[in-house]
């Protein structure tokens, strides 16, 4: 077990290393995107200039994305059919558990359109159309379009959406028979994550280049409007874990939900570096059972939570999608809006934590449903890295608070357990957590791998 530990935590290590880098070089990207856009602006005038030009570096990236999005929803559909089923197959915690994901991700996206829809993020920017490499209108650069034509296009994602949801319930009817295929889907799913870490650092490039053309154009119009969607996702964010979370945990259980948030309060540092809830799954597992909850519930709960429970993702797809919409000045109906964000929602179970597929999954919507809507998804790249620590502690506090409703609902918690945690009489052993001491994140780690099998 030993040598496990010792290659996990290298793997991890270099995780976070990346994303942190990734997320200061988007930053800086956005940054210097503003600039530019502003200077070319104040200096040539009018919506043509330097910094339109630079529109083809956005779409570029658009188009690298695109490529991945048919094998990312096939990989996140099927492997996410088995976690669902997986936890079906538990009885009354995992069927609870599902209901309960169900019911708060819809409850996640009507807040996300109403909030959309009052705030009306985007307005006023009058994003041009997308427009593929070697068409008509074509970039008007030999280079850019040169690029543009190198890159594969994408496959159907509707189709593909169906042929996942055939195959994923086809694997799970076979038993044990069909676990074989599922570990090769994940494989797969593997190798597809990895091509999409890759192409996520060309997003400092392409975020620079939309943002440099939108600004360039619009100018200080543009950073209002980003303004507008980053504060409101962010405010959204905060209310729906204050009030709706909050509510719903003191109604059923009468514990305060800061309290249990101060109490995982180290998990949300954590997050916030990494910009990823996952960082925090080993941590979340450990704490949930010394607060109180049967170690069945939280094995079952909080791994199903992580690819099922994405109310934070829900939120975000929600406003990003309005938000392009608005900007490229298509209408879309309630009904339209409805059906996009649902097919969303299903599309991204089973990548959680997943650098990358939030964006790969609002491109895959927009492509089935409104395929004009593409070009507008340069933009929400240079703005995507604002809003992933909100959506990720969103997610977090979700699923923590989920384990232990379900665990209250079951009658699987021990309540004076609860009380001496929060009250700070039973403190958390953080020594348990260290690498290098025995019976530490070994055990958690392979009870996670567990649970999530």
């Amino acid at each position: 077990m030993s040598t496990q530990r010792g290659d996990a935590q290298p793997v991890t290590r270099r995780k976070k290393d990346k994303t942190h880098w990734l997320y200061i070089a988007v930053i800086a990207a956005v940054i210097l995107g503003i600039i530019v856009g502003l200077v070319a602006q104040g200096t040539q005038g009018g919506t043509k200039n330097f910094a339109t030009s630079l529109k083809p570096l956005g779409d570029i990236f658009v188009d690298l994305i695109k490529m991945l999005i048919a094998p990312v929803i096939f990989c996140t559909i099927v492997t996410g059919i088995g976690s669902i089923a997986k936890a079906a197959t538990v009885g009354k915690v995992g069927g609870m558990a599902l209901l309960y994901f169900i019911c708060m991700s819809t409850f996640a996206l009507i807040i996300g359109l109403v909030v959309g829809n009052f705030l009306h993020p985007g307005e006023g920017l009058k994003l041009t159309e997308y427009k593929p490499g070697g068409s008509a209108g074509g970039t008007g650069n030999a280079l850019f379009d040169f690029v543009i034509e190198i890159i594969p296009p994408g496959l159907p994602v509707l189709p593909t959406l169906f042929t996942a949801l055939l195959v994923g319930f086809a694997v799970q009817s076979m038993g044990k028979s069909g676990e074989p295929i599922l570990r090769a889907v994940r494989t797969f799913q593997g190798l597809v994550f990895k091509i999409l870490m890759m192409i996520m650092w060309v997003a400092p490039i392409g975020a620079f280049g939309a943002i440099a053309a939108v600004v360039g154009a619009t100018g200080l119009e543009a950073v209002k409007s980003m303004a507008i969607l980053m504060v409101g996702f962010y405010v959204t964010c905060i209310l729906f874990i204050a009030i709706v979370l909050g509510g719903l945990l003191y109604l059923v259980t009468r514990i305060n939900i800061f309290k249990l948030m101060k109490y995982l309060g180290r998990e949300y540092l954590l997050i916030f570096s990494t910009s990823s809830s996952e960082s925090a799954l080993p941590r979340l597992i450990a704490k949930l059972e010394h607060l109180g909850v049967s170690k069945p519930v939280v094995g079952v709960t909080v791994p199903t939570g992580y690819s099922f429970n994405l109310d934070g993702t829900a939120i975000y797809l929600t406003m990003a999608t309005l938000f392009v919409s608005n900007a490229m000045g298509v209408n879309m109906s309630m009904g339209e809006q409805i059906s996009l964000l649902i097919f969303m929602v299903i599309a991204s179970k089973g990548a959680a934590g997943v650098t990358g597929a939030g964006l790969a999954t609002l491109a895959a919507g927009l492509q089935a449903y409104r395929p004009e809507l593409l070009g507008g998804v340069g933009v929400i790249v240079g703005i995507d890295r604002f809003m992933s620590e909100a959506r990720a502690l969103t997610n977090f506090t979700g699923n923590a608070v989920a384990t232990v409703l379900v665990g209250t609902w079951t009658k699987e918690i021990d309540r004076d357990q609860v009380d001496r945690v929060l009250s700070g009489q039973d403190k958390f052993d953080e020594a348990s957590m260290d690498p290098d001491a025995h019976g530490g994140t070994e055990i958690v780690e392979a009870e996670v791998v567990e649970a999530r099998r």
